[in-house]
């Protein structure tokens, strides 16, 4: 068929999608089967009646719709949206809605085109329970409806060559991450050019090293390395990125190490421009990796802030196979107790070949902190171990804000609060940036009854880290919890990205406090497959505990869900 052979016409096209469908049929197969049945039936295919709309394509739990009109289309996703969130329990499923007004083409029974296509980019813009709008929709539906739309501005959308004008519907609005006011900057994984994947765990350290000493410059915002390993060997679009974390600047490089040496081609891209700030190229032994960061570093510093500020020096292993090790420890120490236990392993290994090296006795402490608090390995010695490993890496490193944020969180285990603060402080004052710091803190302050100041410190830690590791949305629905917001607590420990966790035991608490309780017996059972040994005893007993009404409230939703006292 040639271009000219096609019939094209305007059409409204709704694109709708379930959230977090593929963690609800993991949960319960049968009943989210039954749910998506009583969704469509019940909510979706009336409001495409009412508004005289063809529902022309199911993929599972999205549904593609056309209309006649952008008003029929927006009133149809605006009945949906309303009638789906008055839903109670576990019947309850949210949506996401993109509604444009385009070009489309038909294809038998299908439609396809450019209509569809933008249509079906607005929803990943949608918040839960949103409708996100392109446009010419919202020029349509002007003085015709009376719901109100905040507009989101130019969005570039994935696979558009061409930025989308997006508006909002405000009753659910999306995380739209403001600029900070100085100058801020994602470093992107380097990419490995030496065709050996053994090569990948050293330029992964390359790129978390200069993630951790750009943190430490005064005067700069930069993104924590957990939110930007997602990007690891992937095409992206640089404007799509900047866009997605909340700031202005891209570092993008390469590396290659063979023969003995490291090669590194960098570039520092405005995206609000698209100019080039700054380029480069490195050659240099291997041995000289260290004294490598630090120059990329000051020039990447300089043409940002225009001065060169330089932090004291951190301490750097001299031993090469040791900061491989190390590296590759990083990933391992929070996911499972399985990984916990390999990560050891390595960690240990890595402090043999360099007993000086202070990151990896951090990790090591961090490491032996998790056993017994989290992974249900023995109390002794591990937590001696934690202790001594911890104060070690301070000793031989005061300069590294991770050691002194290590030391931190395992002292506030020990109860010495003072030390524990005076630790957190210093972190801060050494890397204003440093993520973990700011949610390890929220922990403490929940524990301690000071609720707002840790909701405060872990929307700090998520903006600097917005794609965080999993213990990050455990704390943030800790918080939750701890203030009674028991919805939002359910949906954020719901999320993808933190849920089969530790976390699942306050999911499970937060359900049972708003009456789902065989649901929260449910995740509870869950959460004790992979945590045989949790009893809520043990809990209290190990957690920070300063604050008696926030240890009874805890207590009170692990009771409920049925979490063993002992």
């Amino acid at each position: 068929m040639t271009d000219q052979s096609l019939q094209r016409r305007l059409a409204a096209i709704v694109v709708a999608d379930v959230v977090g469908f593929s963690r609800l049929m993991e949960a319960d197969e049968v009943a989210t089967l039954a749910n998506l049945k009583e969704l469509r039936s019940g909510i979706i295919e009336p409001a495409v009646m009412r508004n005289n709309g063809r529902i022309f394509k199911i993929m599972g739990d999205g549904f593609l719709i056309e209309f006649a009109s952008a008003v029929r289309a927006v009133s149809a996703a605006l009945e949906m949206q309303r009638a789906a969130s008055v839903v109670s329990g576990d019947r309850r499923m949210l949506l996401r809605v993109g509604v444009n007004l385009g070009d489309v083409v038909d294809d038998g029974s299908d439609v396809l085109g450019d209509g569809v296509n933008v249509a079906a980019r607005l929803e990943t813009q949608a918040a839960p329970g949103g409708i996100c709008i392109s446009a010419n929709v919202h020029g349509e539906i002007i003085g015709k409806i009376d719901d109100r739309f905040i507009d989101g501005g130019e969005r570039y959308l994935k696979n558009l060559s061409r930025p989308v004008h997006v508006w909002h519907w405000p009753d659910a609005l999306p995380s739209i991450l403001p600029l900070p006011e100085c100058p801020s900057i994602a470093v992107l994984p380097f990419t490995n050019m030496s065709g050996d994947e053994a090569d990948a765990p050293f330029v992964d350290g390359l790129t978390e090293d200069l993630i951790i000493d750009l943190s430490r410059t005064a005067g700069l915002f930069v993104i924590a390395r957990n939110s930007v390993n997602g990007y690891k060997g992937k095409p992206v679009d640089i404007r799509l990125v900047a866009q997605d974390l909340g700031v202005r600047y891209i570092l993008q490089g390469s590396a290659r190490r063979a023969m003995g040496r490291i090669r590194i081609k960098a570039q520092l891209i405005d995206t609000l421009g698209g100019e080039q700030l700054w380029a480069d190229r490195f050659d240099r032994t291997v041995e000289d990796v260290f004294e490598l960061q630090d120059e990329v570093n000051a020039k990447i510093v300089e043409a940002l802030v225009g001065r060169l500020t330089i932090p004291a020096q951190r301490n750097r292993p001299t031993n090469l196979e040791a900061y491989d090790l190390c590296v590759r420890a990083r990933r391992l120490t929070e996911e499972s107790p399985q990984t916990e236990r390999e990560a050891y392993m390595l960690l240990q290994r890595a402090v043999k070949l360099e007993p000086s090296y202070a990151e990896a006795l951090s990790l090591l402490a961090y490491n032996r902190w998790l056993a017994w608090t989290h992974f249900g390995e023995p109390e002794d010695p591990n937590r001696r171990m934690a202790v001594a490993f911890a104060q070690r890496a301070v000793d031989l490193d005061p300069n590294d804000a991770g050691c002194h944020y290590v030391l931190g969180t395992i002292l506030a285990y020990e109860r010495r609060w003072e030390e524990s603060e005076a630790a957190f402080a210093k972190a801060l004052e050494l890397d204003p940036n440093h993520a973990d710091t700011w949610a390890a803190m929220s922990d403490m302050s929940v524990l301690d009854g000071r609720i707002a100041d840790g909701v405060a410190q872990i929307e700090k830690a998520l903006r600097l880290n917005p794609y965080p590791t999993c213990w990050y949305l455990c704390h943030l629905g800790q918080a939750q919890y701890a203030a009674r917001d028991y919805e939002a607590a359910t949906a954020t420990l719901r999320r993808e990205d933190t849920y089969r966790t530790n976390s699942r035991k306050f999911l499970a608490a937060a359900l049972a406090q708003l009456g789902h309780l065989e649901e929260a017996r449910r995740e509870a059972e869950l959460f004790l497959i992979a945590h045989p040994h949790f009893t809520i005893g043990h809990w209290v007993g190990s957690q920070p505990l300063r604050d008696a009404s926030v240890r009874d409230h805890f207590v009170d939703g692990f009771r409920k869900a049925g979490l063993p006292e002992m």
